[in-house]
């Protein structure tokens, strides 16, 4: 029986080529968004990093992009509360969501965000992908599965991305992956592939490049 959310296998010569290509071209933070209005135009393909405060999105989209401080990583977990665009070449944004389930901020700034980023989710045209990060240590929590609801109920297709594979040992691992399984069993939403990475190691960055450069 063929397993239900494989992990993504390493990318052929040509599609490995495509997302080199891709991440090659120049990188560059283009504003942060408080509200819809603030929104660049929807004149190019997005996919979007949600994952809960500290589960490593800064250093993923560093290591995608190949460029040292271009998402920068807050030592306050929920300070910041912007929709953060990045310019991946001329034909894609890279959108970096503000990491949610923590407990530091204020209740009348976490629900603003909430709202900004279900309004963002259901409204965003352009947008092709969500990749919900997954710490590999912990798998999903609750904070996870309520952005996956979220997902499902935007009709939003997204992709599980595990971070800090090299922090854990192998028979750990697969505990974890089993509980992230089924967990994403129960999200229609649910792309049926999960990325395995490491952003220290390198380890899956090459796959998620050419997963990026293959979404129309």
């Amino acid at each position: 029986m063929q397993l239900q959310f494989p992990l993504a296998e390493a990318p052929d010569d040509l599609s490995s080529e495509k997302g080199r290509k891709l991440f090659a071209g120049q990188s560059e933070f283009l504003k942060g968004v408080v509200a819809m209005s603030g929104l660049p135009d929807p004149d190019r393909v997005e996919v979007c990093f949600a994952g809960r405060s500290n589960v490593g999105k800064s250093s993923l989209i560093n290591a995608l992009t190949g460029t040292k401080g271009l998402a920068r990583a807050s030592n306050t977990p929920g300070r910041t509360q912007e929709i953060n665009y990045f310019t991946q070449g001329p034909d894609l944004y890279l959108v970096d969501l503000p990491g949610y389930g923590y407990a530091n901020a204020p209740l009348a700034v976490v629900e603003k965000w909430q709202k900004l980023l279900k309004r963002y989710l259901s409204g965003r045209q352009t947008l092709r992908r969500a990749f919900v990060l997954i710490d590999s240590r912990h798998g999903i929590k609750k904070v996870d599965e309520e952005i996956m609801a979220l997902l499902d109920s935007a009709a939003v297709t997204f992709q599980c991305v595990m971070t800090k594979a090299d922090k854990v040992k192998a028979k750990d691992l697969d505990k974890v992956l089993d509980q992230v399984r089924g967990a994403l069993s129960k999200h229609p939403a649910a792309y049926p592939e999960i990325v395995l990475t490491s952003s220290e190691k390198g380890d899956g960055i090459a796959t998620l490049r050419s997963i990026i450069a293959g979404i129309d």
